[in-house]
């Protein structure tokens, strides 16, 4: 099937990578690396980071509640601090706003789709321009992996899940993804990510370096 649109991730893929920020915050406390992306796992729909993302909590109750989370699972944390750690490296990443504005004036039509939490949208105001749609799961109450929120954003942008290409950095969001018919990249290295999205579309996204 053809495909007609690119959906992207923001933090990991557009963005710095948030991964990045609490590997480091984990080492420089000395707990084990992947602590607390366990931790949200593990705490699943009813943890503080997933009613964070769906907006069902603000950001002040939620520092309390994420290091309850991790309290029970034998850490102490300062979520307040976790979170301005991930705030500081999530700029944008140029070589992917340059291959989004490729893409749309190649004729493919992109979309953002971002687990955030409420205050992420004035931060990312300035993104909101360079997709034809900017799916939030803080807004529409929904997040990755939960299927709706992938039938969403593709409903925004007018194409099923099989004509869409979907980039992440999280291995679930993209299995989702995949379960309902998306070419898939998964981003570790941004520019290896595009040299692959270019084998997909055929288009030149990065400058030759």
């Amino acid at each position: 099937m053809e495909r007609r649109a690119v959906i992207f991730d923001l933090g990991g893929v557009i963005l710095g990578s948030p991964l990045h920020a609490i590997g480091e915050y984990e080492r420089d406390h000395r707990i084990e690396s992947g602590f607390i992306n366990r931790v949200v796992v593990d705490t699943g729909r009813t943890g503080a980071w997933a009613r964070l993302e769906r907006g069902e909590l603000a950001m002040e109750a939620f520092f309390t509640a994420f290091e309850d989370d991790c309290a029970s699972a034998g850490r102490t944390i300062s979520a307040r601090v976790l979170m301005e750690r991930i705030g500081a490296v999530t700029e944008p990443r140029p070589q992917m706003l340059e291959a989004v504005r490729r893409l749309r004036a190649h004729g493919l039509r992109t979309a953002a789709l971002t687990n955030n939490w409420p205050g992420d949208e004035t931060r990312q105001q300035p993104l909101k321009a360079f997709f034809d749609a900017f799916v939030e799961s803080s807004v529409v109450g929904l997040r990755k992996p939960d299927p709706a929120i992938y039938h969403h954003v593709c409903a925004e942008i007018d194409v099923t899940p099989p004509e869409a290409i979907f980039l992440d950095d999280i291995g679930s969001n993209l299995k989702t993804a995949r379960a309902l018919g998306m070419e898939t990249i998964k981003v570790d290295d941004p520019d290896e990510a595009l040299r692959a999205l270019e084998a997909v579309v055929e288009l030149a996204l990065l400058d030759e370096r």
